[in-house]
């Protein structure tokens, strides 16, 4: 595995890559309160498989660049990070799978820039149409989601996020996955990052972005491009209700769940989404075209 910085104008994403070179790219996207660690489980086999792996420490995170303003995290912004790593790598086309916030940049460079998709999957986050619909039409939804209101405060997030030596973010990690997913390895890499200068700021500031300036996109949502929605049964933060609401948007979508398996999936279920993603990415080449009919 290689790491390397690809430049996005003033943001430097440090970068982990494997696999042959001329394999077909497949970008993997982390969310909070995670780093590339996120994918540790599923790089090697990808990469075995004939893939090109790219998976970033996104902006705020690890030694990844961390602007100090917080609209900077706006996923019209995030989402150009991606588009570098494409152009990085000289593709016209690419695979892209995300959890998490990884997951809701996923989404939106999809409903962007779907043309350069061979494929898409997600991995326990919402469409967000859907998210945003049941954030302000579901009390119970909008209970899950304490934590982001929570986030809109200043600095109080990140003192608490610091307090024994970050342990309340391995308490979160640990209570809310299955036993045995995070092991001492995962805490290692996961510390490295939030130790870096100004990243527990970014990570939060993802969430203030996000709150104070929605604005969904003028179409319907709908999405053309291949794309498998995999969704642990036990996400204490977001509904599988969201999960089956966000399948209607795709034309060529599938939804698989797993209701022993929690948000953190790929933790969870390392081996299971290993073989998902390749089998998914092996059934739309990035020699196929984009498929336009509407059928489900």
């Amino acid at each position: 595995m290689n790491i390397l910085t690809i430049h996005n104008q003033d943001i430097a994403l440090q970068v982990r890559e494997a696999g042959p070179a001329d394999g077909e790219l497949m970008i993997l996207l982390h969310g909070f309160p995670e780093c590339w660690n996120t994918w540790r489980h599923q790089i090697e086999p990808l990469a075995a498989a004939g893939f090109r792996v790219c998976v970033p420490d996104m902006r705020g995170y690890g030694e990844s660049s961390k602007p100090d303003d917080y609209r900077r995290y706006h996923l019209n912004e995030l989402i150009t990070d991606i588009e570098a790593l494409r152009q990085h790598y000289g593709r016209e086309r690419f695979h892209l799978a995300g959890h998490d916030w990884g997951a809701a940049v996923a989404w939106w460079y999809a409903l962007h820039h779907e043309q350069h998709l061979a494929s898409l999957s997600i991995l326990n986050v919402p469409h967000p149409f859907t998210f945003l619909s049941k954030l302000k039409s579901s009390p119970l939804q909008m209970l899950k989601s304490w934590y982001i209101f929570y986030f809109q405060l200043p600095w109080l997030p990140e003192w608490g996020m610091r307090l024994f030596n970050y342990g309340f973010l391995r308490l979160v990690l640990k209570a809310s996955s299955t036993a045995g997913a995070y092991n001492e390895e995962d805490f290692h890499n996961l510390r490295h990052s939030w130790q870096q200068p100004g990243c527990l700021t970014a990570m939060v500031n993802y969430y203030r972005a996000m709150l104070r300036h929605i604005q969904l996109p003028a179409q319907d949502g709908r999405l053309q491009v291949p794309t498998q929605i995999l969704w642990g049964e036990r996400d204490l933060a977001l509904s599988l209700q969201s999960a089956h609401d966000s399948a209607a948007f795709l034309a060529h979508g599938e939804l698989i769940t797993y209701p022993d398996a929690t948000h953190w999936l790929a933790h969870d279920k390392p081996e299971e989404v290993s073989q998902r993603l390749i089998g998914h990415c092996r059934a739309n080449p990035l020699a196929a075209p984009l498929q336009t009919t509407k059928s489900l």
